[in-house]
């Protein structure tokens, strides 16, 4: 399986419901690195997993969907606990509606799958892999 990588970033608000939160449960800031790699098992016409300019090109623009908001106030997110894991698959989702529409050229539609993983920090980061 060959696979390509691009990274961008977020910062967000948000808080959350539930004991297993402790002190999260009230307003907190986080900054996420996001890595957004893209496999396929073999290369494409051009000898290539996908185009890097276009798969950094929407990443960036997926995650300024999010960038600098507060997700507490985000309709999409009404009740919602905002979790690493949850928005590594709200990131993975929207790319992949992307991917079907286009975005990242007629090159990517054979590709297998898709990982998104948001780092939280140097020690802790959660992904969400789905296939295409």
């Amino acid at each position: 399986m060959f696979s390509i990588t691009v990274r961008d970033h977020i910062m967000i608000a948000h808080s959350f419901r539930g004991d297993v939160f402790g002190p999260a449960q009230r307003l907190h800031g986080a900054t996420f690195l996001v890595d957004a790699t893209f496999r396929r098992e073999q290369l494409d016409d051009d000898n290539i997993v996908v185009d890097i300019g276009l798969a950094t090109q929407e990443l960036g623009a997926v995650v300024s969907e999010l960038n600098y908001r507060n997700l507490d106030h985000e309709p999409d997110f009404a009740g919602i606990n905002t979790s690493t894991e949850f928005l590594a698959k709200v990131i993975a989702d929207r790319l992949a509606e992307r991917i079907e529409k286009g975005a990242l050229g007629e090159g990517a539609r054979g590709l297998a799958g898709l990982t998104v993983t948001l780092h939280e920090s140097h020690v802790a980061w959660a992904s969400y892999e789905r296939a295409l």
